[in-house]
This record gives C-alpha cells, sequence and structure tokens, in this order.
C-alpha cells in the first residue's frame, strides 16, 4: 500500500454507507389498524453515517473522499449530488446497477428518534473496494464507519487496517450500533485503531461483549476498552464528550446548550470535529474534544444530519483553540 503524505488527493478517506434519509417529524409512533395520522414535516435528507462524517469534515474545510456503494437509482443520485453539492470527493463511490440503494426511515421525537434502514447497497462494500480507494487517495487518515451495517468489510478489517497504519496513515472508527446486538469481533479491530468513537450505550455494550460481563459504569467500560491500545472518545450528547487511554479517563469537554430541531447525525458531526481537529495537530485532548463537542452540538440547529454542520469560523467562534 502506498504511503501517504505529501502526494496525498485527499486528507481524510471516509469508508462505509450512504444513503438518503427520509426525516418525519411529529406524530411519528406508529398505530397500526390502518389508523392514519398527521405529521409535521417529511424531508428527504443526506443520511448515512460515513456521508455525514464526510460532509463535516469537508464544511470544516478538511479534503475529503468518501469510499461508500449507491444504486443506480433516484436515490443513488441524490447521494451523489448532495455529496458533491458538500465538497467531498465521490470518485470511491461505487455505483451498483442490481441494487436499490439503502434508505433510512426517521421517526423524530424532541428527545429520540427511531430508524428503520433498507440495507440495499450498504453491506456491498468490500475490503478490496476500500482499500483500493485508501491506494488511490492517500489519506493521511482513514475512518470507518457503521462496522455493523458492513459484514463482508468487516470480516476482513483486522488485515486492512494492519495495511494502512504500516503506510503511516491513523485510523478510527465509529461502529455505530449493532442491529443485532451481538457486538461481536470488536477486539480485534479497537486493536489496530488510533481512536474509537462510541456514544455511551454503544461504549457499555462492546466493552461487555469483549470483556464478557457488564460494566455498570461508563468510565470504567471505556477504560476497559481504552486497554486494548485505541484512544476512546465517548460521545456524550448534550454533556459533550470524554476521552479515555492507556485504562484511564484522560480528558472531558462540554458542548453548548442551544436549541434543538433536530439531534439525527449529531455524533457523526462529533466524529468529524474530533477529526478535524487531528489533522490540524491540537495538541491537548481537551481541546480536540471541545472541537468534537461543538461540532456536534452546532448540528442539531437544523433538520438532518447535515443541514446545520459547522464552518470553520463557527467552531473558532464557539472555541479557545485557533482553527
Amino acid at each position: 500500500m502506498a504511503a501517504p503524505g505529501g502526494g496525498a488527493t485527499v486528507d481524510v478517506l471516509v469508508v462505509g454507507d450512504a444513503n438518503p434519509d427520509l426525516l418525519l417529524t411529529g406524530d411519528t409512533v406508529p398505530r397500526f389498524g390502518q389508523a392514519e395520522q398527521l405529521l409535521d414535516s417529511a424531508e428527504l435528507l443526506l443520511g448515512g453515517s460515513a456521508a455525514i462524517v464526510a460532509c463535516g469534515l469537508a464544511r470544516l474545510g478538511v479534503r475529503t473522499g468518501l469510499a461508500a456503494v449507491v444504486g443506480d437509482d433516484q436515490f443513488g443520485t441524490v447521494v451523489l449530488d448532495r455529496l458533491r453539492a458538500g465538497g467531498v470527493d465521490v470518485s470511491a463511490v461505487t455505483v451498483d446497477p442490481d441494487r436499490p440503494t439503502g434508505l433510512s426511515v426517521v421517526l423524530s421525537e424532541p428527545g429520540d428518534r427511531a430508524i428503520l434502514t433498507l440495507p440495499g447497497t450498504i453491506p456491498v462494500l468490500t475490503v478490496e473496494a476500500a482499500r483500493a480507494a485508501i491506494e488511490r487517495l492517500r489519506p493521511r487518515h482513514v475512518h470507518f464507519a457503521s462496522y455493523f451495517l458492513l459484514p463482508g468489510l468487516a470480516a476482513e478489517l483486522p488485515a486492512l487496517l494492519d495495511e494502512v497504519r504500516a503506510a503511516g496513515a491513523t485510523v478510527s472508527i465509529d461502529t455505530n450500533w449493532d442491529p443485532a446486538e451481538q457486538w461481536a469481533g470488536l477486539e480485534e479491530v479497537l486493536a489496530r485503531v488510533d481512536l474509537f468513537l462510541p456514544n455511551r450505550e454503544e461504549a457499555l455494550a462492546i466493552a461487555a461483549a469483549v470483556a464478557g460481563r457488564a460494566f455498570a459504569e461508563l468510565d470504567e467500560a471505556a477504560a476497559a476498552l481504552s486497554a486494548l491500545g485505541c484512544r476512546v472518545v465517548v460521545k456524550a450528547g448534550a454533556d459533550g464528550g470524554v476521552a479515555f487511554e492507556g485504562g484511564a479517563r484522560v480528558a472531558a469537554a462540554p458542548g453548548l446548550v442551544l436549541d434543538v430541531v433536530d439531534t439525527t447525525g449529531a455524533g457523526d458531526s462529533f466524529d468529524a470535529g474530533y477529526v478535524a481537529s487531528l489533522l490540524a495537530d491540537v495538541a491537548e485532548e481537551s481541546d480536540r474534544l471541545r472541537w468534537a463537542a461543538v461540532a456536534g452540538s452546532l448540528s442539531v440547529r437544523g433538520t438532518g444530519g447535515t443541514g446545520a454542520q459547522a464552518t470553520r469560523d463557527e467552531l473558532a467562534a464557539h472555541t479557545e483553540v485557533p482553527v
């Protein structure tokens, strides 16, 4: 695998899922028996954790590419058009003529949401396609998203991670939720990444799966995960983020207090803020967490994952770290 560096085509390659989100708000708790319910709004937005992270990075001024698969259909066209409009390099997004583009229906309530996902082309992404994108685009950093939706890639990910790190790039992963709630296969992965970005519930579930026992406290679970060799940065919603390294808690930073419009994708924008801080060589962990927490907080100002993502200037206005 070619070494990253001065000839890089992108600074970050995000590998994972890309699909539209059909965001529904209002009376969204389904009642069967042919009951008709009236919604407040319905919007077709760019979704997929990887796609949202990629757009967040691009909006922060980071040269970013995406490796994913979409279908040869209207939803695939929507995804590609919106990624391009967001400044993301889509040269590694493959169009599959035989499968429909994945789709998520998001039932959004003020404090929570439910997500119904048609996998479609999402699981089709292969390790060979990811490897080819990395070799061609030569990123300084590779971020993997939605591990549990990509079983083919996940099965061969440890070997790919060894190659990427041997070539000199840094690596992060946000597994997102496991629909099967098995949380399997991550011990070898977390031992090979630089950075793991779960939320509270994911950290507790994955730590239990790895250790073979339940954890009562988040700090204990995240510390155990970080003992595998990666830095663990836990997304804590309005409370911001907390970092663990070498089996210990090392830093925390709060988010912003804002009027929430929609929390969809806030965790992905948090990821983008943190990775952007790494690319900007921000030295202090508390400052990196602040970048991430502010980026995640600002994203809730608008609907969907990408509608209100932070710009570099907005990040500067809410942090004490030069951006």
